[in-house]
């Protein structure tokens, strides 16, 4: 009963209540604000569904690139990382436990294809400028960025005019824009690093 129980918490909160499936992008971003509450509140059921809302993504890597800025191996934070963290708060659970090993044998099928990623690395108080990236004119148009380590990542996205349409300043990781250009167009990104240390990061796009 207790096993039953547990299972449709996780269901609930791996899928929030929204109008509308959210897109690959915004799960992206769902996954690592319930996995960093996971973290910060030693809660092991909202890591574990921040794992579950990750493996529903099938992230592409891309060779996009910052001008001039640097570009790493690697690729957003796992859901294999997000279970591994999870294990050390659940010793002696048999039920988490299942529950972790019931996610690792799930199948992939159903997996959506995932919003296209860029890893690059940032020193603290260094910027990250990306050439124009075009965007279809009455499309809902997403930009995330994503830090594994503690820093604090600014987004700011600027039209082929230099206007500012969409920015995320707010002290986190991890930042989202989402706006939906008028008419086609040329959009520039410009991810800061505003923490203490350098930090990876991964930038993802619808």
């Amino acid at each position: 009963m207790r096993r039953t129980l547990i299972a449709l918490l996780l269901s609930s909160l791996a899928l929030p209540a929204l109008a509308e499936a959210p897109s690959p992008v915004k799960v992206a971003e769902l996954s690592a604000r319930l996995y960093a509450q996971g973290v910060e509140a030693g809660d092991p059921l909202l890591i574990i569904s921040a794992a579950k809302l990750r493996k529903s993504l099938a992230p592409v890597a891309s060779d996009r690139a910052a001008t001039g800025g640097e570009t790493v191996e690697g690729m957003p934070l796992t859901w294999e990382e997000m279970l591994a963290s999870a294990e050390p708060l659940i010793e002696g659970d048999d039920i988490l436990l299942g529950l972790i090993d019931d996610l690792r044998v799930e199948t992939d099928k159903g997996v959506a294809s995932g919003p296209v990623y860029n890893i690059g690395s940032l020193a603290n108080g260094r910027g990250d400028t990306y050439p124009p990236i075009e965007f279809r004119g009455g499309e809902y148009a997403e930009v995330y960025v994503e830090a594994k380590a503690a820093t604090n990542l600014n987004l700011s996205i600027y039209d082929d005019k230099g206007r500012l349409v969409c920015s995320d300043t707010d002290i986190s990781h991890i930042a989202y824009c989402g706006w939906t250009p008028a008419q086609p167009g040329n959009f520039t990104l410009k991810v800061e690093n505003k923490g203490p240390a350098s930090a990876s990061y991964a930038l993802m796009t619808n």
